[in-house]
């Protein structure tokens, strides 16, 4: 079962796809989008964390620009569009919109227990930045770009945080990749992984770089992180 909801700030409000599991209560997830909005592949996504047995809760988070925005990857204009809106987005109010998200989280009937996080591209450096920032209690980065940029937030990640980087990223380079993984090492919190052979976006369901095997390695190291740390 799925439902849009409404999540109020001092901002103004902004909608969330809610996916439910099969029991009445369940510790949540929150899914943050790529730059694409809210589409068929976050909600794909939502639906089988739901399946996994936990709330999953994907925040609209261009509303302040353009509320309901759902693209693809598929065309130039999509894409264009897409990168207008990444250009105009506030990384520092998205991650606000994030907390405010696992804050209303934690007041629905249906959420018992801890809360985490999951992003991809743009939302894998949000992910990033909800460990550093917010009270959530485990976070998952799917290539998180730009994330090299905020290396000096590592210190404030104390929940632990699992990072997955292609290796052929063409928005990630390598020099920028190895910089985070360099930077993480040592941090016990912390696991990084890289795919060989993989593009940006490997992990996109139905997306044009979409890899099977890394995404399936991928997504069950996600659900073993999940089971370790939302118990």
């Amino acid at each position: 079962m799925s439902e849009t909801l409404s999540i109020s700030t001092p901002d103004g409000n902004f909608d969330a796809y809610v996916a439910y599991p099969s029991q009445a209560q369940a510790p949540a997830v929150v899914v943050i989008q790529e730059i694409f909005g809210i589409n068929g592949d976050m909600r794909e996504t939502c639906d089988a964390y739901a399946q996994q047995g936990y709330v999953a809760l994907c925040p609209d988070l261009f509303w302040r620009i353009e509320p309901n925005v759902e693209l693809t990857d598929r065309t130039d204009e999509e894409w264009q569009k897409a990168f207008k809106l990444y250009n105009a987005f506030d990384v520092n109010k998205g991650v606000e919109d994030i907390a405010a998200t696992i804050g209303f989280a934690r007041t629905l009937p249906q959420v018992k227990g801890k809360i985490g996080s999951v992003g991809f591209c743009l939302g894998g450096l949000l992910s990033f930045l909800t460990a550093a920032r917010t009270d959530v209690d485990v976070s998952v980065s799917y290539y998180g770009g730009g994330t090299d940029q905020h290396l000096g937030e590592l210190p404030k990640v104390k929940v632990p945080l699992l990072i997955h980087l292609a290796e052929e990223d063409e928005f990630i380079s390598a020099d920028a990749r190895h910089r985070v993984l360099s930077a993480v090492q040592g941090h016990s919190n912390i696991e990084a992984y890289t795919y060989p052979g993989c593009h940006h976006a490997f992990a996109r369901n139905q997306g044009k770089h979409f890899d099977a095997a890394a995404a399936q390695l991928a997504n069950d190291r996600t659900a073993d992180f999940f089971k370790t740390h939302l118990a």
